[in-house]
């Protein structure tokens, strides 16, 4: 990992928290697709996650942001029972569409400009990012505790050590 300024570093772990969360989102067996946690069915606990990830960590007061095209009102919210299901080909392409904008986002970002505040946004972009990092891995913890319940699996995470597997690689640890 380059440790010479703060983007790079920030680079390098959204590399690897996304990785992570695609690999949760692969260990989801079909059955659990659906299957109610905390009265909210899987797949929405996953797109609060990503929905919360595309608006918080750029610029949640963004006026330009719109949503995707597979929302509605309240199908980010988890205490907000939503008629609308989504499938796991909806996740992984709004899940594609994230992952260019953050990245596109990281490629023009500079370390002298981490303290600086989004347009209409009480926050700066430095405390935008950590705060996903926390949003994100609080329910990617719980994601994953549904998987390990369920199967007896622990998904697969890579520290700060491991390299970024490509290609076929073994899911679960």
């Amino acid at each position: 990992m380059e440790q010479h300024n703060y983007v790079e570093i920030i680079k390098d772990l959204t590399d690897r928290a996304i990785w992570e969360v695609q690999n949760v989102i692969d260990c989801v067996p079909e059955e659990m697709w659906g299957r109610h946690y905390c009265n909210m069915p899987l797949w929405k606990h996953i797109y609060h996650m990503l929905h919360s990830l595309d608006t918080w960590y750029i610029n949640p007061r963004d006026k330009e942001y719109e949503q995707p095209s597979i929302h509605e009102e309240g199908l980010d919210n988890l205490d907000f029972i939503s008629v609308k299901t989504l499938n796991r080909e909806d996740i992984n392409e709004y899940f594609t569409d994230i992952k260019i904008k953050i990245n596109t986002y990281l490629k023009e970002l500079r370390d002298e400009e981490l303290l600086d505040y989004p347009t209409d946004c009480p926050f700066t972009k430095f405390t935008l990012i950590l705060g996903q990092f926390r949003h994100l891995h609080s329910h990617m913890g719980m994601i994953m505790g549904f998987i390990i319940e369920a199967t007896g699996n622990w998904p697969r995470v890579l520290g700060l050590e491991n390299p970024i597997p490509e290609g076929e690689y073994e899911k679960f640890c």
